[in-house]
């Protein structure tokens, strides 16, 4: 089919994508394929997620229930991975004689995904504009207000809180903060 190394995107079922990638890559072993399957990477990023004050990094799965494998395309490999055990199907098109042909993803497209693994951690924030939430720390601890504005690069959420009267903006720390 192709005479060159490419990167696919293959689908398994949901939540067993660390047991799909184990069983490709002792199947590639097994079956002498290691010359035309290369790697099996499932798409991760670093999350900093904030929960009842504390902050923790936790590692994320970008596409839950797919996979990425580098490979030469060509009848040998194809049935090697889609007839490993998981994997329900390539990620494909219909051909001109409808048939469904995998689709080689741009170079482009890999760096980005493969970099995310490599980037800082992002935050995620359990909040949104306009929920209610209870100010955890400092000098309006125990205040309840509403969520005005979330400013994600700088780690800041303004909320308003209903001061003497009157909504008065204060802007505080994500750790500050905690859902009601």
């Amino acid at each position: 089919m192709q005479d060159e190394k490419h990167w696919y995107v293959i689908h398994s079922q949901a939540g067993s994508e660390e047991r799909v990638e184990k069983n490709l890559m002792q199947r590639v072993r097994s079956l002498d394929a290691g010359d035309r399957i290369f790697q099996v990477v499932i798409p991760k990023e670093q999350e900093i997620e904030v929960r009842g004050g504390q902050k923790r990094t936790v590692t994320k799965k970008i596409f839950p229930g797919y996979l990425l494998v580098e490979m030469l395309m060509d009848d040998k490999s194809w049935a090697v991975v889609r007839n490993t055990p998981g994997v329900t199907g390539f990620v494909s098109s219909q051909d001109q004689d409808g048939r469904l042909v995998p689709v080689p993803l741009d170079d482009g497209q890999v760096k980005s995904i493969l970099n995310k693994e490599k980037e800082a951690p992002r935050l995620r924030v359990g909040f949104s504009k306009g929920q209610s939430v209870r100010v955890a720390d400092g000098p309006f601890q125990d205040f309840v207000g509403v969520v005005d504005e979330i400013s994600m690069d700088k780690g800041k959420v303004k909320v308003l809180i209903s001061f003497f009267g009157r909504e008065t903006p204060i802007e505080l720390d994500y750790l500050q903060v905690e859902r009601i």
